[in-house]
């Protein structure tokens, strides 16, 4: 579809490494029983985690070991997040804007690299949200806790696929790859933001289930009605299969 990637400067790229590492660490250092080195690593997967499956996937070089920076930053931040962590929470809704924009970055940068080596749309779209959630997903198996994405009420990974959606669409109808890689970050970050302003989830599996449940107890209320008022009449008789009438009689018991 392109043969150009969402190229983002180096210093806006580091910056959404940083965000990410800056939140792993401060969600790591909120448990006990977790050393200094502990916190530290677990920051710096949070931020380098994404682009690293998405470049595992992709079978290229990660882009942390191509330059010192991305190790650099990654390691500064999640020290940071470590040390100034009461003084963090309180600046938290800046972060949370500043990690929805990151994760937006992410997705354009995946997807349209996944393009440029000539992947289908579909597996580009999955390297795209890979990329936007692959931190966090490695941050809850290091902490050995169940992966936030997989449970009610985070919607990185459809936030995400918004926006890859947005923007392979838009480099469908011929749009360049900057502005399209621009309005995906943009409908990312928003669906993130409204998502986390608005409480916005997917539904539970077991709500599913309440669903299912209610449903067949309302159809056996209608029954229990129609029974009551004789519309239906139980038990129906039905015609014996070994009379002359029946065309097809039960066969024998196999002996």
């Amino acid at each position: 579809m392109i043969d150009e990637t969402f190229h983002l400067p180096l210093y806006a790229d580091l910056a959404a490494v940083g965000v990410g590492s800056l939140q792993g660490a401060l969600f790591a250092a909120g448990f006990k029983r977790i050393d200094l080195l502990g916190v530290a690593i677990i920051g710096i997967f949070s931020g380098i985690g994404g682009g690293f499956l998405r470049d595992v996937f992709l079978g290229s070089t990660p882009a942390a070991f191509s330059d010192n920076w991305y190790l650099i930053v990654a390691t500064g931040a999640a020290f940071i997040g470590m040390l100034l962590q009461r003084l963090l929470e309180r600046v938290d809704p800046v972060i949370t804007v500043l990690d929805a924009i990151s994760i937006g970055m992410f997705g354009a940068i995946g997807t349209t690299k996944a393009l440029a080596l000539g992947l289908p749309v579909i597996p580009a779209l999955f390297i795209g949200t890979v990329s936007a959630v692959g931190g966090g997903v490695l941050r809850d198996l290091m902490l050995n806790i169940p992966i936030a994405l997989m449970h009610v009420g985070s919607l990185y990974a459809v936030a995400s696929l918004a926006g890859v959606a947005v923007l392979t669409g838009l480099l469908a109808v011929g749009v360049a790859v900057i502005p399209a890689g621009i309005v995906c970050v943009v409908v990312t970050a928003l669906v993130r933001l409204l998502a986390v302003r608005f409480g916005w989830s997917l539904p539970e599996q077991r709500a599913l289930s309440r669903i299912r449940l209610r449903r067949q107890r309302q159809v056996e209320q209608v029954i229990e009605e129609a029974l009551h008022t004789g519309t239906i009449t139980l038990p129906i008789t039905l015609p014996d299969p070994k009379t002359p009438d029946s065309d097809t009689p039960y066969p024998e018991s196999p002996r």
